[in-house]
């Protein structure tokens, strides 16, 4: 698609007969025309607020929304210029896409709102204090409870997430140690471990045919058939002995864990 050259710039006369086209008539063209013509002008609020991120180009949109927004919802009789309404519908929509789109944790919408006030807050009180105000005195300025603002200055830390690869310390070989490296992971084996020394304690209470059943049929997986056919009896017959066995065992256990939490 070929580039369409930068129109000049339009009287605040031609600018509204641009709009009230589109308003009016739908005109796509007029509204094409204006988009060229502010173009710029969403470029510089979007690099403002984009300071160099990679999602610069997505502000540029999201600053082409508001415009576009703009076009639809001006009034001349109001007595402004077109562009003093449209510069704060546009920065509205970029500030809307930065509090929705770019906080990496999930923050209630509540807390998202509250956090710029708190900012400006703050600012108004220390300028009129001569000193930083303390959070009863924000939260009575806001409205407020305390806890919402303590809340909202907690939460306003997970703006951007770390990655996991993030450096936070480098050790004597000039090595670096990331979040990962000292993230733990659940050990499955402390549990077996936990699990073996529990029904250690409890065996005593099965018969000698019940633990070899036990044994055959969970600890070598053998079915109820090949443990019958070892032990010289039916399958009906090892169903039974190790529904008896378990029984015995989830009894035992039970009776084991009551005894622990008493001691402890």
């Amino acid at each position: 698609m070929q580039k369409q050259s930068q129109p000049n710039q339009k009287s605040k006369e031609e600018t509204n007969a641009l709009i009230k086209a589109y308003q009016l008539h739908q005109d796509e063209d007029a509204q094409n025309t204006l988009v060229l013509q502010y173009q710029n002008l969403v470029e510089a609020i979007a690099r403002k607020y984009s300071k160099g991120r990679s999602y610069h180009e997505d502000i540029v949109q999201v600053g082409i929304i508001g415009l576009l927004g703009a076009i639809r919802r001006y009034d001349e009789s109001f007595g402004k210029t077109f562009e003093a309404f449209a510069v704060p519908t546009i920065i509205g929509e970029i500030k809307r896409f930065l509090r929705d789109k770019t906080w990496s944790v999930h923050v209630p919408r509540r807390i998202k709102e509250l956090g710029p006030k708190i900012k400006a807050t703050v600012e108004e009180l220390t300028t009129e204090l001569h000193r930083s105000p303390r959070v009863d005195e924000i939260a009575d300025a806001l409205g407020v409870s305390e806890e919402e603002v303590l809340e909202a200055m907690e939460m306003g830390k997970s703006y951007q997430a770390l990655s996991v690869d993030h450096s936070i310390e480098a050790d004597s070989d000039g090595g670096t140690v990331t979040l990962l490296d000292i993230v733990g992971n659940v050990d499955e084996g402390f549990e077996k471990v936990n699990q073996m020394l529990v029904l250690e304690k409890v065996l005593h209470v099965l018969s000698e045919r019940e633990k070899l059943i036990i044994q055959y049929t969970y600890l070598e997986n053998m079915s109820q058939k090949e443990a019958g056919d070892k032990l010289g009896i039916s399958q009906m017959h090892v169903s039974r002995l190790q529904r008896r066995a378990i029984k015995k065992l989830q009894e035992a256990i039970h009776s084991e864990t009551n005894n622990s939490e008493c001691l402890s």
